[in-house]
């Protein structure tokens, strides 16, 4: 019997095994899924905790509550990817050999990378919310917070979902404003971006919304260094930006073990057709969601994309076909706005976010680059439609590629 290993059970790694396990023989194939933890994090919810919108309950749930009973699991960290023998070493011991891999092991914060990050500030008044323990500990210190200067900081990029930032920086305007001390609080985003996106259009818009809702923004900062003991961020270049409390979105890595392996660029991010989704050093193996190198955004909405063109390449890489290079690049990114408002992005590697209507043209019901109501429910209602049918695999009416239908030409 032949097997297909997926190293990784979260969001890419479970809507593959979702779509796989029930159109793959069961006498040819065997799908064995290695993943170290036993509870699946719902990342984009980790946004709202600091701001007390959701709690540790709403964003976990256990993992095997959303793999298909034919797929074998285990749990464990793995020690080595051997590609060029076909196995995977386990930290149990335990050696896997497959004949097809899907290597979906993320991306993980890494604040270490940075000189001082994690020194005695840290989790004191320097957090990230990345991660549940550092969502749940700044909620705590905003509780109580007084007042100051905030700092939300993008080390660097790649960054898992890359307009988390923003988000947090409009949540923060409504949550001050709700705790009666806005005019108590000066808010700074620091980026190494240009400005406030990466595309024009877009970067335009959300830099008049920080305007509007006055928050600094500081673009070109390529953050080098942090000095605790005297609440300071220096650039590579020595700018200084001082804070009370910082906010940082720490360098993104992919898994520890795919640089181990040899697999990985200097960020553990693994080289991979950026339209087949296959590795670029080895053809039995395929790649999806944040451990890939793509130039496209690491969220939840590129894994979803991926996925159904991964799916096909999968059949076709088994039956010897041709591979389709389908995938465009496609994301699209609710951004929570703060005041019960939203805003949504839709793009691709070569189309910029637009404004218009999605996803049915002239109709929505959302509205894309403008601020409304539906576009933050959309938001709010993802979680459930996250846990009740994107894990599990379900059909989307919301084709893989972009359309440029509903979409206003600038």
């Amino acid at each position: 019997m032949k097997r297909l290993l997926i190293l990784g059970g979260g969001t890419a790694g479970t809507m593959m095994a979702n779509k796989l396990a029930p159109v793959l023989d069961a006498n040819e194939w065997q799908i064995t899924l290695v993943d170290q933890e036993e509870t699946h994090y719902y990342q984009p919810g980790f946004l709202f905790i600091p701001f007390g919108i959701y709690n540790r309950n709403d964003v976990i749930k256990p993992k095997r509550d959303f793999f298909p009973s034919e797929v074998e699991v285990i749990v464990s960290t793995i020690e080595e990817i051997q590609a060029a023998d076909n196995r995977v070493k386990l930290s149990n011991g335990k050696v896997i050999h497959y004949d097809l891999m899907i290597i979906a092991t993320g991306s993980r914060i890494a604040p270490e990378e940075t000189e001082g990050m994690t020194g005695e500030g840290w989790h004191k008044n320097i957090f990230d919310f990345y991660t549940l323990k550092g969502a749940e500990a700044l909620r705590k210190f905003l509780k109580f917070w007084e007042g100051g200067k905030m700092v939300v900081n993008i080390v660097e990029m790649p960054i898992k979902c890359p307009v988390a930032p923003l988000e947090f920086v409009f949540l923060a305007d409504w949550y001050f404003t709700e705790q009666g001390i806005r005019d108590k609080v000066e808010i700074e985003l620091v980026t190494p971006l240009p400005g406030a996106f990466t595309k024009p259009i877009a970067a335009k818009f959300l830099g008049q919304f920080l305007e509007k809702k006055n928050i600094k923004l500081t673009a070109d900062f390529n953050t080098g260094r942090v000095d605790s003991a005297n609440n300071k961020i220096y650039s590579w270049d020595e700018k200084a930006v001082d804070y009370d409390l910082l906010v940082t979105i720490p360098t993104n890595m992919g898994a520890e073990v795919i640089g181990n392996s040899g697999l990985g660029d200097d960020l553990n991010f693994i080289p991979t057709d950026k339209h087949t989704l296959q590795s670029k050093q080895y053809e039995n193996i395929f790649v999806i969601g944040d451990a890939t190198d793509l130039p496209s955004s690491k969220a939840g909405s590129v894994a979803h994309f991926e996925s159904e063109v991964l799916f096909e390449n999968i059949l076709r890489y088994i039956d010897g076909r041709p591979l389709k290079p389908d995938f465009d690049g496609h994301a699209n990114c609710f951004i929570e706005s703060g005041f019960g408002k939203g805003i949504l992005i839709d793009f691709n590697y070569e189309v910029e976010p637009l404004p218009g209507k999605f996803p049915l043209p002239g109709v929505g019901p959302f509205s894309l680059l403008q601020e409304t109501r539906m576009n933050h429910w959309g938001k709010m209602t993802f979680r459930w439609v996250y846990w009740n049918l994107l894990l599990k695999g379900a059909e989307f009416p919301i084709e893989a590629q972009m359309s440029m239908a509903g979409k206003m030409r600038q």
